[in-house]
């Protein structure tokens, strides 16, 4: 094998308030589908901070990451212009507290609108999620599945790097 296994890092947050989830609607090259918060790792950035940013960018609510739900990894492939994409996600899923909505405050490129659901409402509606991860990682906080933050770890040296790029 001569090219190096590189899964893409995802950080996704699951949101629960009065027994219903925090879910986007995003538009994807599969039509509109359903998802957790979500994104990419950015660089300089640790999985909790990543998350809060996906929160606030894709929802318009700040979020404060208090527990690890979970790590996941899958693979997503899709014929796409007469080729095949062939994706592995690493994803850290976080709970923890929402803040209040900022009014006027725009959401990400992509996301229509933001749903509250029961978990019967997720589970139903399965078929429209944009990865099997959005219902398991709700099963799993719903089962109590948490770890501390502190199981994930970000050195210093993830700053200092990004520092040392912005100065150059």
């Amino acid at each position: 094998m001569t090219e190096r296994f590189k899964p893409s890092v995802t950080v996704a947050a699951v949101i629960e308030q009065g027994g219903r989830f925090l879910l986007v609607e995003e538009h994807t090259p599969e039509g509109l589908r359903l998802n957790n918060p979500a994104g990419h790792l950015e660089p300089g950035e640790s999985p909790e901070q990543g998350c809060a940013r996906e929160v606030l960018e894709e929802t318009a609510h700040p979020f404060t990451p208090t527990a690890l739900v979970g790590v996941y990894l899958s693979r997503f492939v899709r014929q796409r212009d007469g080729g095949v994409v062939d994706i592995t996600y690493l994803r850290f899923a976080f709970c923890g507290s929402v803040g209040a909505l900022e009014e006027g405050r725009a959401l990400d490129e992509g996301i229509v609108r933001t749903l509250w659901l029961t978990p019967d409402e997720v589970r139903a509606s399965h078929g429209r999620h944009r990865s099997p991860l959005v219902l398991q990682c709700m099963e799993d906080y719903l089962r109590g599945q948490r770890y501390p933050l502190a199981a994930v770890q970000t050195d210093v040296s993830v700053w200092a790097t990004q520092q040392m790029l912005l100065k150059a």
